[in-house]
């Protein structure tokens, strides 16, 4: 694990239990939070992409969408995300155009990930704005909760 203080691993403690709400829906197991850092939570999310019939529904979009409406601005500089899965690319860009300060995730996502696999978009010269990010805190639950779930769809 990566260096995560206490607040960024209660946080992804919090993205786990609203990924665990995602399964209970039969969605796919992702939870996240935008917080600041006292510890104020400015928006959650999980998955809801079969339950909204929309393809964007990721738990970070959701997050990131209620954290600007509370804010009243899509910047959303100086705050941090935790989620419980690695950020695909269209959640990565979307945590780059918000100006995320940090981005914590527990489970490496090596088929669609889009952080550290994948797509690699933090890395690239046309991506504005990079993110401090940190992985691997709550990873192996991250990960059993996301194998039970795909090992009970087939």
């Amino acid at each position: 694990m990566q260096t995560a203080s206490p607040l960024h691993k209660q946080m992804l403690a919090h993205a786990l239990s609203l990924a665990e709400k995602a399964a209970s829906l039969e969605e796919v197991p992702v939870g996240a939070v935008v917080y600041d850092e006292a510890g104020q939570i400015w928006g959650e999310g999980y998955n809801l992409t079969l339950t909204h019939a929309d393809p964007t529904a990721h738990a970070e979009i959701l997050a990131l969408r209620q954290a600007g409406q509370k804010k009243g601005t899509p910047n959303l500089t100086g705050l941090m995300l935790a989620v419980s899965l690695e950020p695909c690319a269209m959640c990565a860009q979307a945590i780059a155009w918000a100006r995320i300060k940090e981005v914590y995730f527990s489970a490496k996502d090596p088929k669609s990930g889009g952080v550290l696999q994948g797509a690699e978009v933090f890395k690239h010269k046309t991506c504005h704005h990079k993110p401090h990010v940190a992985y691997g805190y709550l990873a192996d639950e991250s990960a059993a909760l996301l194998q039970t779930f795909f090992r009970a769809k087939r």
